[in-house]
């Protein structure tokens, strides 16, 4: 995603009063996907989307843990779109759509509504608790900038109680962090966080020591990585333990409180929890009215439309696709790129009368990593793994950040990083000290407010 070379030619007024409204809800890799596509096409577009920023949501386990700050990861969808001069920002959270009337109901500082003649949904997922959404409070997911910094205050304090906590039991406590769901997201998390804690207890701290963390990877599956083939799942498997973690395969999480999390009959005593088990759709779906799945995604057409709305298009997580194997096209960032650029190809081809072909996904391949040095690639029957793989990563991730400024600063971090093994961004923020230290939301006595 880089700026353009120049500005969008002004047209006439009368000729943007007749042209089509395109009003597209998320500024995510679908939806900025899909209006980086229509640069330049006789059509106008309102991009909507509740924060002012386009984030790169695969490197939020490296702000949570300290690698990255935030900024290296995120731009203002403004400066992102600023050549583009058929191209509106519209700050506020999208609350409903009236497909009868062609509206959707945007909220910033009161309702209105934006009218379209063509519609991009791509509005994401959000964390799913599988109906036990009360332990959000104790059990932060992976979405945003601030969940990122959240998670990140929470271990960093954690450790930092540590080091003066005299009492053996909390101390234990403070030390113990439990990832629940060993997907990408959880192997990365917990790999992360056994490098980030064990790394700065050994170089920083004087009296919290290394071997005292624990980092405990739940998973309810036989396997961690399932959507890995099984050699790449294992290897990824070893290099957790040899990072000292515990995997703990086939055990679902029944309780998570302020204190730790329940396995069955088994408690796991933890100040830091961090969900990273299941997404669930954004209320699209309920929204358009449209029939779903039980994640909530939208079952869409071969062309990515609504069944009877050709004029509504769903995309990214918010949408059930299929390849043409009739399998769901995956909830990654490389997928609804290509969906955003197709449904650009699409509405271009709409224009001049024609009609598009069907949407073909194209599976380049699964990366995850597992600290550093370590990481895994499948490309189709070509499977690596270790250092080999954690660079092409690394590359892979640094080539699909926006702007030059961001991959040259990711760059140089992790080169940083990798010498010298000491992260740059480990600030405790926006935390307030109570008179009375009580286990409260943040799950070690000490309230904070929302970074």
């Amino acid at each position: 995603m880089t700026d353009r070379a120049a500005d969008t030619p002004a047209e006439p007024a009368g000729q943007r009063a007749s042209r089509p409204r395109v009003v597209v809800i998320g500024a995510g890799f679908g939806g900025l996907s899909t209006v980086q596509s229509l640069h330049g096409a006789p059509v106008d577009i309102t991009l909507v989307d509740q924060r002012n920023h386009h984030l790169f949501q695969p490197l939020l386990y490296q702000v949570a843990t300290a690698g990255l700050s935030p900024a290296d990861i995120a731009a203002p969808i403004r400066a992102i779109t600023r050549h583009d001069r058929n191209v509106e920002v519209l700050l506020g959270e999208a609350t409903g759509i009236d497909v009868a009337r062609r509206l959707v109901s945007v909220l910033d500082t009161a309702v209105r509504t934006v009218p379209y003649d063509i519609l991009v949904v791509a509005t994401g997922a959000r964390h799913s608790y599988f109906g036990h959404e009360e332990w959000a409070r104790f059990a932060p997911g992976l979405k945003t900038v601030e969940d990122a910094t959240l998670i990140r205050r929470r271990i960093l304090l954690a450790v930092e109680r540590a080091e003066t906590e005299t009492d053996a039991e909390e101390y234990r406590r403070l030390l113990t962090f439990v990832v629940g769901g060993a997907g990408p997201t959880g192997v990365e998390m917990a790999g992360a966080i056994s490098e980030l804690v064990r790394g700065i207890a050994a170089s920083d701290f004087r009296r919290v020591s290394p071997k005292s963390a624990r980092i405990v990877l739940v998973e309810a599956g036989p396997r961690p990585l399932a959507a890995f083939p099984p050699d790449l799942a294992a290897y990824a498997g070893r290099a957790l333990q040899n990072l000292g973690v515990e995997i703990r395969l086939g055990t679902a999480v029944t309780g998570i409180d302020a204190g730790g999390v329940q396995l069955g009959t088994e408690r796991i005593e933890a100040r830091t929890v961090i969900w990273a088990a299941g997404v669930q759709a954004s209320k699209a779906a309920e929204w358009l009215g449209a029939a779903h799945d039980r994640a909530g995604r939208v079952k869409v057409t071969d062309h990515l439309t609504l069944p009877d709305h050709p004029e509504i298009y769903v995309i990214g997580d918010t949408a059930l696709a299929l390849d043409t194997n009739g399998r769901p096209v995956p909830d990654l960032a490389p997928a609804a790129k290509e969906a955003g650029q197709y449904v650009g190809r699409s509405i271009r081809a709409g224009l001049r009368g024609r009609a598009a072909k069907p949407f073909r996904y194209r599976h380049y391949g699964d990366l995850a990593t597992i600290g550093r040095n370590r990481a895994i690639i499948e490309f189709g029957r070509l499977h690596i793994r270790g250092f080999l793989a954690w660079v092409l990563w690394g590359i892979a991730h640094i080539f699909f950040l926006i702007g030059f400024r961001n991959r040259v600063v990711v760059m140089v971090d992790w080169l940083w990083s990798y010498v010298w093994f000491r992260g740059n961004a480990r600030l405790i923020t926006n935390v307030e000290r109570h008179d009375q230290d009580e286990p409260g939301q943040d799950g070690i006595g000490l309230a904070e407010n929302a970074e």
